[in-house]
């Protein structure tokens, strides 16, 4: 034989392996490149650098020279293939040979992920409804509601009278379970609401009723679903000790309470800047939600099976962030990264329609030629720039960042895809007043 010959199979639609046959022509090409390159380097005794026979390389560097030519060979064919062919590879290959004897054709398979083939379906002329969210008064309530307990006061509890909901206590508590104490059921000087539910539920309503300096024992059962697995399902007692009681003094929202701002000059300033940053908000979720509508739509209308190794980048990703959040949170790291990772398994389903969306809004790129233009990208740096008061080369520098820019062509184009998608479809505006 003397070209190269290769062979495609689809071992499932997101897997192929490639089968190559190597002339060994070519093989025996390479191999004295190899030894040539090796022949400049080698120093062996009584022969000068590049002056060393095959021979006396072979007895010394064989198996290198072997092993480093079938890398080569396999680097070579494998990655022109890909390219000759337009396939891209997902994943390192899984390369299977047996070595190469003289004379002969070299042969070798390589198996890799690649994305799915499909034609995307059912994206034009969906029958969608889309909620216009309005804000209500009970939303401005809350909103200034909120702002007040930003500038709170918090006073102490003088007289004998016990804890109640809304108080702010001061605990030092610890916890056992199987009476083992657990050290990270354990803390001092821990400030917390009641009301608040930032405890295993039963916990906070317990402690209502306790005085200043009482010593109580707390026992709640951890939700079967609870995060630490010995935990879950389990009654844990804590030994809760009372160290002080707090209230909370809110401010009247009055032209006195205005002067906490500088860029208010009347009570009426105030709430119309509440009002349109919460109409703001109304449309971001109102579009956030069509968003999701559109995307259980195309993906119920185009089934395939996303690929594992992108699968496992996007839980890699969530794991990450989840540790950042975490540890922003005030966790320590090993706890921190143990709990992470052990959520892998829960974040999998997450991930697979998160690369499934990726994909099909892909491919309904493609088919309908939608790109993303240096004009495009100058456009949303602009508005990146405006909506956070910044100068625009210092927000240009920041995507300067080969990934980053990758980032942001993917967000834009998505967006093309999301807006194409809305024009062709049939929607229905429905109003809805409350954010809640």
């Amino acid at each position: 034989m003397s070209e190269l010959s290769v062979k495609v199979e689809d071992i499932s639609p997101v897997k192929k392996k490639m089968s190559f046959e190597v002339p060994w022509t070519f093989v025996k090409d390479e191999l004295e490149n190899v030894y040539r390159e090796i022949g400049k380097k080698a120093k062996i005794k009584g022969f000068r650098p590049g002056k060393v026979p095959r021979k006396v390389l072979e007895t010394y560097f064989k198996a290198d020279a072997e092993g480093e030519t079938i890398t080569n060979i396999v680097n070579k064919y494998y990655w022109q293939e890909l390219d000759s062919r337009g396939i891209v590879s997902l994943s390192r290959p899984e390369i299977e040979q047996n070595g190469f004897k003289e004379n002969t054709d070299f042969a070798f398979s390589a198996s890799f992920e690649t994305e799915p083939a499909f034609e995307p379906q059912g994206y034009k002329g969906l029958e969608l409804e889309k909620t216009d969210i309005k804000v209500s008064d009970e939303d401005m309530e809350k909103r200034l509601g909120e702002i007040r307990k930003m500038f709170a006061t918090m006073q102490d509890i003088e007289d004998d009278r016990p804890a109640d909901m809304g108080d702010f206590v001061t605990i030092d508590f610890s916890g056992t379970l199987d009476n083992e104490a657990l050290p990270e059921l354990q803390s001092e000087n821990y400030t917390l609401e009641l009301g608040s539910q930032r405890f295993v539920p039963g916990y906070e309503e317990q402690i209502v009723g306790m005085r200043k300096g009482e010593t109580k024992d707390v026992k709640v059962t951890f939700p079967e679903d609870y995060h630490e697995k010995k935990m879950a399902g389990k009654e844990v007692t804590f030994t809760v000790v009372l160290k002080g009681i707090k209230e909370q003094k809110l401010p009247e929202i009055n032209e006195e309470f205005v002067k906490n701002f500088d860029k208010y000059n009347t009570l009426d300033d105030l709430k119309n800047d509440v009002r349109q940053s919460m109409e703001e908000q109304c449309k971001r979720q109102s579009d956030t939600q069509f968003k999701d509508k559109i995307m259980e739509a195309i993906l119920l209308a185009n089934e395939f099976e996303p690929p594992p190794s992108l699968v496992e980048r996007q839980i890699f990703y969530m794991i990450t962030d989840t540790h950042k959040r975490m540890r922003s949170a005030g966790m320590d790291e090993k706890n921190a990264m143990d709990l992470s990772f052990r959520m892998h398994d829960q974040f999998k389903q997450d991930a697979e329609k998160s690369v499934r969306s990726f994909l099909v809004l892909k491919k309904i790129a493609e088919k309908e030629s939608l790109t993303v233009t240096d004009e495009d990208i100058d456009k949303y740096i602009n508005e990146l720039a405006q909506l956070h008061k910044a100068d625009y080369e210092v927000v240009k520098d920041a995507y300067e960042d080969e990934e980053r820019m990758s980032s942001l062509k993917s967000e834009i184009l998505q967006k093309k895809v999301f807006d194409f998608i809305e024009h062709e479809a049939n929607i229905r505006v429905v109003e809805k007043v409350g954010m809640a």
